[in-house]
Formats: structure tokens, sequence, C-alpha cells
């Protein structure tokens, strides 16, 4: 009797216990519990004959609640019956117009739209892979971005004509199709195809259109700007595109669950995680063009939003904006991204109530990933017994002066200890493999780090320094080589050097980024040296960089310099630039800050300084 009555007080007593000295095992277990049961469907779908791709998964779905609401956008719903048959109509006449069939690579050029969802569900119908081209993008680096995928298709949105006039020579030079999601164009060498679409049979296509479909075939092209260059395609297989759909669902994401999408779909975070995520949940998504801080929270009352997406930048916009008596009165319960300080982090969260931050790590071509499922503030992951074995990862010693790994004598890398900060490596295995990007094998190889712990091993080199602390939680530190992130975007910093020495008074330049109080990531920032007996053109520099680069990429502030420092090798030297940053008290060299407004670059005044570190300036 008194062994029952001690077993049963032991039992009672283990939930306290456990939380006493296993504070996080219980988010463990769930965490375990949930990423098992999407490994093991993912096993399934693996052995499936034929291939269960998500297209199928999105078929059930049709099937299952086919007048459930799956879009909602600018005042329409669009059910998931409904888009099932706008996606038939486009597959229809993109096969009967353009001859598309299984394999062909097709550029979309879109916002953020319902025609973006069913334009690429009709081309997965299809079997064809779909390059997803940043719309923000112009001139030479679309046409790149447009090149390097292999696509023999573009479609553009008709508010996009322009720009696609812009590169059109090029594309007929190449003998590319390009069709404008319009009724009418003018414009000789661009079809219109809204009619075609228009006019279409909706009756569904034979799976057997996309027979040769497998888990390692291509399903996408994201771009990436990756440590250098012009942006990079990253191949996404169906793996990839299943791995990244299984996220809502280890963050507590159910079928019930209304998902707000305001991040470019172009990005994975928006199209992988956001839409191909929902449409794996069977869930409903509020989609905007594009995200506002002033409406975001009128949009989830509006809509009764329940899990949201966010970078670091978005969730500061949403505590910078005046405080309401009504900002708890959501139904948000949960936040899904990357890149938030922990300092926004504790307000957004005092600010707007209980909601679980889901921080994840993850790279569009890379293969290991974290995500934070215990909400403490800060980290972007927590290992456990599962995650070397889903991504076998380590994280080396690595000098940041010279930008590369450490070695020992007998020339492998050294892993960090706990609490040190290290270069993030992941084992490159069939399970966990490193595909690349399409059309640039140079690239493709600087991402590949060999002879990491023995002779022969191969690790994909993440570009992130992170550390692990004695718990176990995972830190995200900084990024490393030739890339920042501004914006919620990558930004390469050759793209950028090269677009400066376009300015006929800028003779040579080395960008990078710079720390801004109160904002997360780097902002861009470049010293040039003048041609000679040339003085620094303050419109002409700021007219080239907005023909050539969005707005996040256009360096903030410039450096003249009498000449640039460069190693032994000849590379640019940034490290000191960018720990002196912009502090015109600190720098005897010229200064000078990009006024929008006023479309020039002005000098950088002690004054102008000071209004942009008390962000009376915004950047």
């Amino acid at each position: 009797m008194y062994v029952w009555i001690t077993v049963l007080a032991g039992l009672a007593l283990l939930p306290a216990l456990l939380r006493t000295f296993f504070p996080y095992f219980f988010q463990d277990c769930v965490y375990m519990y949930r990423a098992l049961g999407c490994g093991i469907r993912l096993n399934v779908y693996k052995r499936k004959t034929p291939f269960y791709s998500i297209v199928d998964c999105f078929l059930y779905a049709v099937k299952k609640h086919p007048r459930k609401a799956f879009i909602h956008f600018e005042g329409k719903t669009h059910s998931y019956e409904e888009v099932d048959k706008e996606s038939n109509k486009v597959a229809n006449a993109l096969r009967s117009e353009a001859g598309l069939r299984e394999g062909d690579t097709v550029a979309l050029f879109l916002g953020n739209e319902p025609r973006f969802v069913w334009t690429w569900l009709g081309l997965a119908k299809l079997g064809c892979p779909a390059a997803l081209l940043n719309f923000n993008i112009r001139s030479k680096s679309l046409l790149h971005c447009f090149s390097c995928c292999g696509a023999s298709v573009l479609i553009a949105a008709a508010e996009l004509r322009d720009a696609v006039e812009e590169i059109l020579p090029a594309l007929k030079e190449k003998g590319i199709t390009v069709y404008l999601l319009s009724d009418e164009c003018t414009t000789d060498g661009i079809q219109c195809i809204g009619q075609a679409i228009a006019k279409a049979s909706d009756t569904p296509l034979s799976p057997s259109l996309r027979s040769n479909i497998h888990i390692r075939t291509t399903a996408l092209y994201i771009y990436t700007s990756g440590t250098t260059g012009l942006p990079k395609a990253a191949y996404v297989t169906h793996e990839r595109v299943w791995a990244s759909s299984f996220i809502q669902g280890v963050c507590g994401v159910t079928s019930e669950d209304i998902f707000y999408i305001n991040l470019p779909l172009y990005h994975s975070a928006g199209f992988l995680i956001g839409l191909v995520g929902s449409i794996e949940r069977g869930n409903t998504v509020v989609l905007r063009r594009k995200f506002s801080a002033s409406q975001f929270w009128d949009d989830c009352r509006r809509h009764n939003i329940t899990v949201m997406q966010y970078i670091g930048e978005t969730l500061r916009y949403l505590c910078n904006m005046p405080k309401k008596d009504n900002d708890r009165d959501h139904k948000v319960r949960i936040a899904i991204g990357n890149g938030v300080r922990a300092d926004v982090w504790k307000e957004f969260l005092n600010r707007f109530g209980r909601i679980h931050v889901g921080e994840l790590y993850a790279a569009t071509e890379g293969n290991v990933g974290f995500i934070n499922y215990t909400d403490k503030v800060g980290v972007v992951g927590r290992i456990n017994i599962l995650s070397k074995v889903f991504f076998p990862f380590s994280i080396i010693k690595f000098d940041i002066e010279k930008e590369e790994p450490v070695r020992n004598a007998e020339g492998l890398c050294i892993p960090v200890g706990k609490d040190e900060v290290g270069l993030l490596v992941g084992k490159i295995t069939k399970h966990t493999p490193f595909v690349g990007y399409a059309g640039n094998e140079q690239q493709t190889e600087k991402k590949r780090l060999g002879d990491v712990f023995v002779k022969g091993d191969l690790y994909f080199n993440s570009g992130d320094l992170l550390r692990i602390d004695h718990d176990n939680f995972v830190y995200f530190h900084d990024r490393v080589g030739d890339t920042f992130r501004w914006k919620g975007e990558n930004v390469a910093t050759t793209e950028v050097a090269d677009i400066l020495m376009m300015v006929d008074c800028i003779e040579e330049a080395n960008v990078y980024g710079v720390k801004v109080e109160g904002h997360e990531g780097r902002i861009g920032m470049a010293a040039v040296k003048l041609k000679e007996g040339r003085e620094f053109d303050c419109i002409n520099t700021c007219s080239v960089l907005a023909n050539y680069l969005p707005v996040y990429a256009r360096p903030r502030f410039i450096r003249i310099q009498n000449s640039l420092e460069v190693t032994g090798t000849f590379k640019m030297k940034k490290v000191k630039l960018v720990e002196e940053g912009f502090d015109p008290t600190l720098i005897r060299d010229p200064l000078y800050f990009l006024d929008l407004p006023q479309k020039k670059y002005i000098p950088l005044s002690q004054e102008i300084h000071k209004s942009i570190v008390s962000q009376d300036i915004k950047l």
C-alpha cells in the first residue's frame, strides 16, 4: 500500500522535478514527436510510386475540402477548388500556346497575387520547374537571373512590362518566348496570354504529364546572393520543397489556422514556408502585395489571422508604430521567421501579447537548419538528440581577417568549444545533399569545403558564424564573406561595387555593410577611390545606382579615400572599414549620405550622423 502511495506521489512530483532540472524536457519531447512525424512522412513520400509531390498534396486538399478558403486577397476569397481550376486553365493554355512539356523551365516575374499561386501550380502540374524572379531587380541583374536558370519561357505581370522591355533584345537573341499576363500588348516580341488562359479548359490534367518527377528532381529555382557576385539560382528539389513545407507543422500550425503572407513569394520564406507550408497543412492564406506596418494588425483582426511570418525588420517596424489600446486585440498565436534582435523580440512580446516566436536559421541552398521551439528569446535553435541525425553539422574555428577556416598541422579544421563563435558547416551526404547553383559551378564549388575532419570529406560552407551555449541553445552571430543582409534582403557587395564603378568619377569601389544602432542587419557603405582630377558627383552617382539597384542594395554611405587597401592576393580589405563605420568624428576621409528624397548624396555632418543614430532620420 505504502509502496503504491510512494510511486503515485513520485509520479505526481515528476513534472515539477523535470521542469526544475530539465526545464525544456517537455518542449524537447513535443519537438521530437513532430519532427519524427515529418521525417516518417517524407520517407513514405519518397517511396511512393508514382512520386507524391506537393501538387498531389494540393489536389488531396481540393478533394477533401473544395470550398474551403485557400487565399484571401484584397477583398476577394479564392477556394481550393477555384485555385485548382485556375491552375488547370494556366496549364492547358501554356501547353497549347507555348508547347510546354515536363522538364521545361519557366521564369515567373510576378508580384504577390493569387495569379502567382495558380500560375506556379499550373506549371507544377505539367512537371515544369519555375524560376522565381525578384520583381525588384532590373537590367543586368534581371537578365543574369533569367539566363542562369536555363528558362525557355518568361511569364511576367502586366505592371512589369517596362522591366521586360528593357532586356527584350537580349531575350529575343536567346530565342526566349515572352508572355505577359495581360489581354493586350503592342510590344513586338511580347505575347499576351491573358485571353488564352481565360478561354482555356479547366479540366484536370493527367498525372502522366509529370510521370518522371521524383524526390531529387528540381522543382524550383530560388535566387540567393550567396557570398559573392550576382544573384545565384539555387536548385530546390522536391525533397527540399517537402522539408521546408514541414516547418509550419513543427511550429504547431494546423489545418484550422489562418496564415498571413506579406513577404515576397520569390523568397524561400514566403514561398516555401508560407505558401507551400499552407498547402501541406491544408490551411487558409491571407496574401498581401507587400508588408505594411500601419495595416498589419487591422489585417490580422479583419481576417482572424492566427499565424504570421516575419523578418527581423518586420517586428521592429511593428514595434515602432504608435501604441494603441487594441494592440493585444488579435488572434495571432504563432510567428515564424528569422533575424529578430533579442531586444525587439522582448518588446514585441511585451506589447502584443503571448505569441510563440518560431525563430529559425536556414539557407535556401543549405543542408543544415535550426528552429527555436522553446520560446527562449534570442536563440535560433536548440540542439537535441535528433539534430545531428537530421542535419550532421559542426561549428569550426574561423579566421575573420583571412575569411577562411583555421586548420591544424594536419590541414584539418578545428571544432569550436561551447560558447565559442565559429563557422557553421553541414556535412554533405546522400540524405543531406548540397545541390548548388544552376549555371554556376564555380560558385557551387566555393560553397563546398573539403578535408574538414577527415581527408576527402565534404561539407557545405554556410558563410555564417554561430555559437552553441552550454545549454545547447544555438545563437546566430554574423555573416561572413561578401554578403550582408539589409531590410530582409541579401546584398552582394561585388555586384554593388561593379555598378559603382560604372559612375564616371569612380575608379575603384569597396562595398561592405556597417551596423546601425536600432536596426537589424547591416546597411550598405562603400569606400571609393576617385579618378585622377575628378570630384565626387553626388547627383550622377545616385542616378546610376537608382537605375541598376533596388533601394535596399544602394550604399547609404560613401567614403572617399585616396587609395583602397588590398591584401597580398589583391582582395579588398574590409574589416577595418567595417569597424570604423560611418562616424564623421572618427573618420577624416570625406563622408557622404544618400538622401533619397533629394535623390543625391549629401555631406555627412555630425548633425546628420546624430539624427541617424537617434533614428530621427529613417533608413
